[in-house]
């Protein structure tokens, strides 16, 4: 598992291309930023109608989460008596801080029911986890705000400021001020269901497809267990896996435990082999073996092979994805199968070329084959010296004078017969030696 230490430094975005960007954003806007109506300051605000009578007081604004980055205003949920009803935006003459004014006298009085796609800004979003896409980070919507923009009354930003909790537990005067300063732009924020489910969420911030897996993996480790959930689920399968590969080790354990059986083993199957393994030697062997058993045969197959070897050894740090060739077969043919093989590209620096008997012969660079000529066989690169390997339970230290000997990115590993069980990389090694926890010879971490 990749340690925090190594695994997140990343430099950070220049405060200047941060500003770049944001100042693209409807905020930026002076008329927008300047007509901002706080959510806190809005939320029990009387109600008129239409010839200036008070009907009731705000105690929500809806809005359709999908398909536009600043979400619209749908209506107002008002208290009249003892009812919550809907009044549509379209029924609204003005809205101000604290003052709420209808185009009609007649109002539906029927309760308020929530139409698919729409939320409740207040009882969903205000005190829920939203990620900062920009800024990535995981931040709390203390307020929100809405302005006209677009031709529409729209939701524009969000305040995750502590001096806004305490803003919203003043007087009412207060909790209609809004701090534009404060605020992030709602198109740099990434939102998320309703606790109750009936909203998913909405169409993937673009940005979060620019976010480095180490960073994405921050991003996981501190949201909730739906949020973390349903931000896999918006990922492509691949990004989630380099995601997973990057969090703590601890921080993955709850993930897969909190996850279904199905859930948890679809996670792990789309991981590298090393970094599946990894993880489930976190786990206790109930959760282990329930995740196995959920898998596709081939997967398990192949991750119970590595579980054999304990961590701390070869066998425990090497991945078991290989590229095996004969000595008839010719570069070009050879070149097809890393083709066929590019989502494994990160974990192939060679190609091993073996006998009959599946016995090591050489190991070739990929490199080399870019170099060759089409039709020249793999045979003709067999030659001393032959490769330095490692037995699958030599140690650490054994492991590391072995790569030095090699100055090579990568180690091989092979069983007593000579054939190919996996491959050791730079990295892996990297991680393991990083590692603040040190490996015993029985797998278990100290």
């Amino acid at each position: 598992m990749a340690p925090r230490a190594f695994s997140r430094l990343h430099p950070a975005t220049p405060l200047r291309q941060l500003r770049g960007q944001r100042s693209r954003r409807l905020l930026a806007q002076r008329a927008v930023a300047e007509s901002i109506i706080s959510m806190a300051g809005l939320v029990g605000a009387p109600v008129h109608n239409s010839v200036g009578l008070e009907v009731g007081r705000v105690v929500d604004v809806v809005a359709r989460w999908e398909g536009a980055s600043y979400p619209p205003v749908t209506g107002l949920v008002v208290k009249v008596g003892r009812r919550a009803i809907f009044v549509p935006a379209d029924l609204i003459a003005s809205l101000a801080a604290r003052r709420v004014e209808l185009r009609s006298a007649r109002l539906d009085l029927r309760d308020f029911v929530r139409r698919p796609g729409e939320v409740a800004l207040t009882a969903d979003v205000v005190d829920h986890q939203l990620i900062d896409v920009e800024g990535v980070r995981v931040v709390r919507a203390a307020d929100l705000y809405l302005a006209r923009a677009l031709g529409a009354l729209r939701l524009v930003g969000v305040d995750v400021g502590f001096q806004t909790l305490l803003r919203r537990l003043g007087p009412a005067w207060m909790r209609a001020r809004p701090r534009p300063d404060r605020v992030i732009d709602w198109a740099s924020i990434q939102p998320f269901g309703t606790a109750d489910g009936l909203v998913r969420m909405r169409r993937p911030n673009q940005a979060l497809h620019r976010l480095r897996p180490g960073e994405l993996a921050d991003l996981l480790e501190e949201l909730g267990r739906t949020e973390r959930q349903e931000l896999l689920d918006s990922l492509e399968p691949a990004a989630a896996a380099d995601a997973l590969e990057e969090m703590d080790a601890d921080e993955l354990a709850v993930l897969l435990r909190e996850s279904t059986p199905a859930r948890g083993a679809a996670l792990l199957a789309g991981m590298e082999p090393d970094e599946a393994a990894d993880a489930l030697r976190d786990l206790d062997e109930h959760d282990r073996t329930r995740l196995l058993a959920a898998m596709p045969v081939d997967a398990s197959t192949r991750l119970r092979r590595l579980l054999r070897y304990p961590a701390g050894t070869a066998g425990g740090l090497m991945t078991s994805h290989l590229v095996l060739v004969k000595a008839d077969a010719v570069v070009e043919q050879v070149r097809e199968q890393l083709r066929a093989d590019d989502e494994h590209r990160a974990d192939v620096d060679a190609v091993i070329v073996v006998d009959d008997a599946g016995r090591m012969l050489d190991d070739v660079s990929v490199f080399e084959l870019f170099l060759a000529e089409p039709t020249r066989p793999l045979g003709a690169f067999v030659a001393a010296p032959a490769p330095v390997t490692v037995a699958p339970d030599a140690d650490l230290e054994v492991v590391v004078e072995a790569f030095i000997e090699s100055r090579g990115s990568s180690l091989l590993v092979v069983d007593s017969h000579g054939a190919p069980v996996g491959r050791i990389l730079a990295d892996d090694l990297v991680d393991a030696l990083a590692e603040p926890r040190r490996f015993t010879r029985t797998g278990l971490r100290t």
